[in-house]
């Protein structure tokens, strides 16, 4: 019973200095070994240690270099999370302190993803998303040719332009069913203007050129005809039908 309590007595001793020892061994980390260990945690998906692990570099070793990275680690750990605003605050705040890093391309790349990720894919939602990502993205290749990123942006970017254009081909669409011939016009016009390379500039110049007819403008029918001949000749053939058909309100 004595030994017993001798070693019950000798571990209670024991275990505040392994505490300490442990809490020491803590203190020891240096600011690059917390940065890597924040990163373990986001790896393994542990999005709480890893939050508290690089809030704790960039709030108390604002001076070392790792606090910028653990900055950046912030806004990848929202992005891992799917929270798309915090992450694209998280980014651009980034990019207005630190404008010059070497690392801005992947930053603005992960700016208009985030964009990219809550805008809807079905053209006729809201797509104010995909117009902001449009907006982020636009001069990417220019402003970095050589970034990782460039072809991912690219492709994105055509994507997101095509999902705008035919946004604006179904409304005026949709107003054409309505005969209301100043909008389609407004509408149709628009798309020609603004995306000229899109696969849906023929079907635009169509109804462009019908909008034209019904309201009594045939030369300017006319030219949206023949723009659309170059571009799709069968097509072309059944606009300028719909046209020869319009009855204009002479009054």
């Amino acid at each position: 019973m004595r030994r017993r309590a001798s070693r019950v007595l000798a571990t209670a001793l024991l275990l505040p200095l392994l505490w300490a020892g442990q809490a020491e061994a803590k203190k020891e980390l240096t600011v690059q070994d917390q940065y890597e260990l924040g990163l373990r945690y986001l790896k393994r998906g542990y999005y709480v240690k890893a939050m508290e692990t690089f809030n704790r570099i960039r709030n108390y070793h604002r001076d070392d270099p790792m606090a910028v990275k653990a900055e950046l680690a912030i806004a990848d750990l929202h992005f891992e999370k799917s929270e798309w605003d915090q992450a694209r605050l998280a980014y651009e705040d980034f990019v207005r302190m630190h404008p010059r890093h070497p690392d801005v391309d992947y930053v603005l790349f992960r700016v208009g993803e985030t964009l990219y990720r809550k805008a809807p894919r079905a053209a006729g939602r809201d797509q104010t998303w995909a117009r902001q990502a449009v907006n982020t993205w636009s001069g990417f290749d220019a402003r970095f040719p050589e970034s990782d990123y460039r072809d991912d942006v690219l492709e994105k970017l055509d994507e997101c332009r095509d999902r705008l254009a035919l946004k604006e081909l179904q409304v005026a669409q949709f107003y054409e069913r309505r005969d209301a011939w100043v909008a389609v016009e407004g509408r149709a016009a628009g798309l020609v203007r603004t995306h000229p390379e899109s696969q849906h500039v023929p079907e635009a110049l169509a109804l462009l050129a019908e909008a034209h007819a019904w309201q009594g403008e045939a030369e300017a029918a006319s030219k949206a005809l023949t723009r659309l001949e170059a571009a799709d000749p069968s097509l072309a053939r059944r606009a300028a039908d719909r046209v020869s058909r319009a009855k204009p309100d002479e009054s």
